[in-house]
């Protein structure tokens, strides 16, 4: 029961965050856009963002949210493969329909408490294929490390392809003053000693001569996970570990410009913006919000805003994309998977 009100607490607070940042984003843009509508010569009645997002949600081109339903599965199918491939080092041979399921109920989940998607994953495989938990979720790290280098290299590429327009962007939006205040001697000596005593408590746990329960099974806990995250080193397909790595984010990027062809003020942009606007909502994600609630709607109006796009309908794009993602395909395959997990297991 305790636990039950720790994670409703948590789901809420970070609920709560995300849609603060959400209004707070929302109330600039309606002030804005009122402001301009009255300008321009239209009636009280009308200079509404909440009538303008009504309308342009009503006006979407369903089609290509279809599309990116479609897009969105193969990017998690393809996600299926390489954790399949992962664990095939550790003589684990899971089915790919489990993995794409566990996967789903993962992303699922991550919308009531950001990032225990990855716990639910991992334990949702570990159910249905007797894998052991520890691997599992050595496995799912290795996941998203290959995630962050991706990431990194898409970064590397939007700076090469739009230099100027992003260094611009980041020396008017970064105050360098903020960056100062963080980097003190007190925060640098803080990080050192929560790292020293990390390494204290791990290299207890893993050579004490104890027979203490708790400290075996967090030992054998350890070893398992260790052995899935390095796992990646023993795969016997890297080719086909990079072409899913590729296949992943190539979709993750059509997604988004499926997106801009459904909605008229974004539909003539070229694949460039579509490309830029892909990786700041990716930095957006990384913010522990629900979907990226609020931090994701900021960076890709702010990708829109380079390209001249006004907030208006940058804000509309941004819900539009949020919800297609988000919520439409999450929500739609992870109460799926909560259905077919069971009964595909019960017939096996």
């Amino acid at each position: 029961m305790n636990q039950a009100l720790k994670n409703t607490g948590q789901s809420l607070l970070f609920l709560l965050i995300g849609m603060g940042i959400l209004y707070l984003i929302f109330d600039s843009q309606s002030e804005a856009y009122t402001a301009q509508c009255l300008a321009d010569g239209g009636e009280k009645g009308e200079c509404s963002l909440w009538r303008k997002l009504w309308l342009d949600f009503s006006q979407v081109n369903w089609i290509w949210i279809f599309i990116v339903l479609i897009l969105f599965t193969i990017s998690n199918w393809s996600r299926a493969e390489r954790w399949v491939l992962l664990l095939a080092p550790l003589n684990l041979v899971p089915r790919k329909l489990n993995a794409f399921l566990s996967i789903m109920l993962g992303y699922f989940a991550n919308l009531g408490i950001p990032r225990i998607g990855e716990i639910v994953r991992g334990g949702t495989l570990s159910r249905y294929e007797e894998i052991g938990i520890d691997k599992a979720m050595g496995t799912i790290v290795t996941d998203r490390i290959l995630d962050v280098l991706s990431l990194l290299i898409v970064l590397l590429i939007a700076f090469t392809i739009e230099f100027d327009t992003i260094s611009a962007f980041l020396i008017e939006n970064t105050e360098l003053s903020s960056l100062q205040n963080l980097i003190n001697p007190w925060t640098i000596g803080a990080i050192v000693l929560f790292v020293i005593l990390g390494l204290l408590v791990l290299r207890f746990i893993l050579h004490a001569g104890t027979q203490n329960a708790l400290v075996l099974k967090i030992r054998q806990f350890i070893f398992g996970f260790k052995e899935g995250i390095v796992s990646v080193l023993k795969v016997k397909s890297p080719g086909q570990l990079i072409f899913h790595s590729v296949l992943i984010w190539i979709m993750y990027y059509l997604m988004t410009y499926a997106c801009f062809k459904s909605f008229a003020p974004t539909a003539e942009l070229g694949p460039q913006a579509g490309f830029i606007t892909f990786v700041f909502g990716s930095l957006g994600m990384l913010v522990p919000l629900p979907g990226g609630m609020g931090s994701y709607h900021f960076c890709v109006m702010a990708a829109l805003g380079l390209y001249g796009v006004s907030g208006a309908d940058s804000f509309s794009f941004a819900m539009i994309i949020f919800f297609s993602i988000q919520i439409f395909c999450n929500v739609l395959l992870g109460l799926l998977s909560l259905v077919i997990l069971p009964i595909y297991n019960k017939s096996i």
